[in-house]
């Protein structure tokens, strides 16, 4: 698709940038299974069913079978790794994160950039695309990255201050390279708006660590295809948001809702409300086929598609979630993939606000 017929400024860096969130999970996957496996077995403190800081375990914990007092499970401890041993951690990790997003990069602008005109480095201003939804795919993307990297490095054993600030504002790191790509593309450029929701989504990761030492306000993601009864319509969708279902699973914005989901135990500790029991706010917008309007023109200025018609609304949610850390198990690799599942919001039922409307649906994904 050539995209100087469609003005794309805000969508490509949601669009890679969602991409780079996926790769950041896959590498923390592949690293931690790695991690496991040089690990001896050893007893290991959790709480919550997530790992306790090593800096804040004082003295021995009494283990009980409730789902909020700490649990023994064995794994690797890293308060107890040599000093030897943490530097090898901390090269293995500098590694990964420097190659890994080495490579995303460089495939990033062999796709998107390196075919469409350069230039001096510039500003542009998209805060009214898109009805801001991807400010929120960015603030999303750079937590999601923060946390994964934050993991990696909980591995190395370094000092909480340094894990949760190393790890923490990588997202924004990361997302700030593309922003500087975009800068110097002409039909692009640097977006003050981007940047801003890729700091939020950093600092909401390290805020909640430094005050918590957990994520009790999680930020979560769901999609659903679309799909329209009229052909213009999916013509268009096929235009700007691909054709393909991970295409359309990356670029449209029209299926994607962004959640706030928090537990309720840790405010209540003393209630029977159960530890895997969420409560989910949600986003999104439904009828945008265009980032400022429904109207698309060619190079010539000639009108391509025109749905004025067609309100360009948000949608609000509320929905009860599942925390998948807090189930149970003594299993690594599936304890590992509930953490890594976590950004992905449970389907459930929802109730819809939208259009001055309320209605519920039945199954939300």
């Amino acid at each position: 698709m050539n995209r100087a017929k469609y003005h794309f400024s805000a969508s490509l860096a949601s669009h890679s940038c969602t991409a780079v969130t996926i790769l950041s999970f896959f590498i923390l996957l592949l690293s931690a299974f790695s991690s496991f496996g040089q690990d001896t077995l050893k007893p290991t403190l959790h709480s919550n069913n997530l790992l306790l800081n090593p800096d804040t375990l004082k003295s021995p914990t009494t283990v009980t079978s409730d789902s909020f007092m700490p649990t023994v499970y064995f794994t690797g401890n890293s308060s107890e790794l040599s000093d030897k041993e943490k530097r090898k951690r901390i090269k293995t990790i500098a590694i990964i994160n420097v190659a890994g997003y080495g490579a995303a990069m460089a495939g990033l602008y062999a796709a998107w950039y390196k075919d469409y005109p350069q230039g001096k480095f510039h500003f542009f201003n998209d805060i009214d695309e898109w009805k801001g939804i991807d400010k929120i795919g960015h603030t999303y993307s750079a937590y999601a990255e923060s946390k994964a990297s934050m993991e990696l490095w909980r591995w190395t054993g370094i000092d909480r201050k340094k894990r949760i600030l190393l790890g923490g504002f990588s997202g924004a790191i990361y997302q700030t390279t593309i922003e500087i790509l975009d800068g110097f593309s002409t039909e692009w450029g640097w977006s003050w708006g981007d940047f801003g929701a890729n700091i939020l989504g950093s600092s909401m990761l390290v805020a909640q660590e430094f005050a918590w030492d957990e994520q009790r306000i999680q930020f979560k993601w769901s999609f659903h295809r679309k799909r329209y009864d009229d052909p213009a319509l999916n013509a268009r969708s096929n235009d700007i948001f691909g054709k393909s279902s991970p295409e359309r699973f990356l670029k449209d914005y029209n299926g994607q809702t962004y959640w706030l989901s928090t537990s309720l135990r840790p405010f209540f500790p003393d209630s029977r409300i159960p530890a895997w029991l969420q409560v989910s706010v949600g986003t999104g917008i439904e009828g945008v086929f265009g980032a400022r309007s429904n109207i698309a023109k060619d190079d010539l200025g000639n009108i391509t598609f025109d749905r004025s018609d067609i309100k360009r609304r948000r949608q609000w949610y509320l929905a009860p979630d599942v925390d998948l850390t807090k189930i149970k198990t003594k299993k690594r690799g599936v304890k590992l993939a509930l953490t890594l599942l976590n950004i992905i919001k449970f389907p459930t039922p929802s109730l819809e606000y939208s259009n001055g409307k309320m209605r519920v649906n039945w199954f939300h994904f």
